[in-house]
């Protein structure tokens, strides 16, 4: 009897709390990145709870996983805010390897809007070409490639993503602002997320609405098809050859803000054996609010990612446009197990450079290095 007591008795799991203090809190919450969570930056599951001002707490669930070595980070949501130390530099990642049931860690520093970043950590802008031609549109335009600072002095090989809007995306003198995806690349690749080129596609000024507009729509005729069809059938092809690219769809993404979004979902959605990645910020949706997605019956689905987002602030209909397109994907049956949608809503989002370019780097660690940042 003795026995069979003993051996139904549940010898519990060890369970780790981690405390925090900082001097410098604000209103964003913390959140532990670390090899239990695939140094996912803004796991819910991992979010720590506030008990006072400066001071944070997390306990781990029970698990054998937990057990082990614990390597992590302290974030306020992804690697442009990481913790850093007091003069602003990169920490190394924090060890828990001790018998110990709770442990006191202290943050000196958070960064913010992307700020402190290395110079020597920014992409190398390249000036493809000022007047690229465009046979699918009879036009050229200039076009400018971002590679990993390190590009020439390694052999590595990365992945490639097309954007719309060049103008809007580094230069410092545009007139609605930039995203500044040079200095966020710069903070990520500190993290090991920043490695990819970048192909920036200048948009066609007066023409820019129609070239981005995909068939018929409010807007009338567009020349999207074509535009699209450049990107495929020539631009692509061109990089693949002169860059040490990683040329196979799975690393292979394509995106914008706006119309650019728009343009964006249809080459995706057109071209799914070529882009696998899609990044979409504040699609104009309204100009064809019944997106057609039938043909998806007729080619075998191939897995992709879409990162999608939408600010509250933006229009009456922006949230609802893209939370629907969301669910219409995700419950078409052939899509089932193959398409990912990321969804992101910031409620005081607006229609704008800013927001899209904090959701940057978001939308490229979830498109591209979700299981490898450390």
């Amino acid at each position: 009897m003795q026995s069979e007591i003993k051996q139904n008795i549940k010898i519990p799991t060890r369970t780790k709390k981690i405390i925090l203090q900082t001097p410098e809190d604000d209103d964003r919450p913390v959140y532990l990145a670390g090899n239990f969570n695939n140094w996912a930056t803004q796991d819910f599951k991992f979010r720590m709870q506030k008990i006072a001002q400066g001071k944070y707490e997390y306990e781990f669930p029970e698990g054998s996983e937990f057990e082990q070595e614990l390597i992590y980070k302290f974030t306020k949501g992804d690697w442009s805010e990481v913790e850093i130390d007091r003069d602003g530099h990169r920490t190394p990642n924090r060890h828990w390897n001790d018998e110990k049931s709770f442990k006191i860690e202290k943050v000196a520093k958070w960064r913010k809007n992307w700020l402190p970043y290395r110079p020597s950590q920014l992409p190398k802008i390249h000036l493809i070409s000022e007047e690229f031609e465009i046979p699918q549109l009879n036009k050229t335009r200039k076009i400018w490639a971002l590679l990993p600072h390190d590009y020439d002095t390694s052999t590595e090989t990365y992945p490639v993503l097309y954007l719309q809007d060049a103008q809007n995306l580094f230069n410092e003198n545009a007139e609605y602002g930039n995203w500044q995806i040079d200095k966020k690349l710069a903070v990520m690749s500190d993290y090991g997320i920043g490695k990819i080129i970048i192909i920036a596609i200048e948009h066609a000024e007066s023409e820019r609405l129609q070239e981005y507009n995909v068939g018929q729509t409010l807007l009338g005729a567009g020349h999207g098809k074509k535009y699209i069809r450049f990107i495929t059938e020539t631009l692509k092809p061109f990089v693949d050859i002169t860059y040490r690219a990683k040329t196979d769809r799975g690393n292979t993404g394509i995106g914008g803000s706006s119309m650019g979004g728009l343009v964006s979902i249809f080459s995706g959605l057109m071209y799914p054996e070529i882009f696998g990645k899609l990044m979409v910020f504040s699609p104009s949706l309204w100009v064809i609010p019944k997106i057609k997605l039938g043909f998806f019956d007729f080619f075998e689905p191939l897995e992709t990612r879409l990162y999608l987002y939408a600010g509250g602030d933006e229009s009456k209909t922006m949230v609802n446009h893209v939370t629907k397109l969301r669910d219409r994907l995700m419950k078409r049956e052939s899509l089932k197990g193959k398409m990912k949608v990321k969804l992101s809503i910031n409620a005081e989002g607006k229609h704008n450079e800013t927001y899209w370019s904090d959701e940057f780097p978001k939308a490229i660690e979830w498109l591209f290095f979700s299981d490898k940042a450390e």
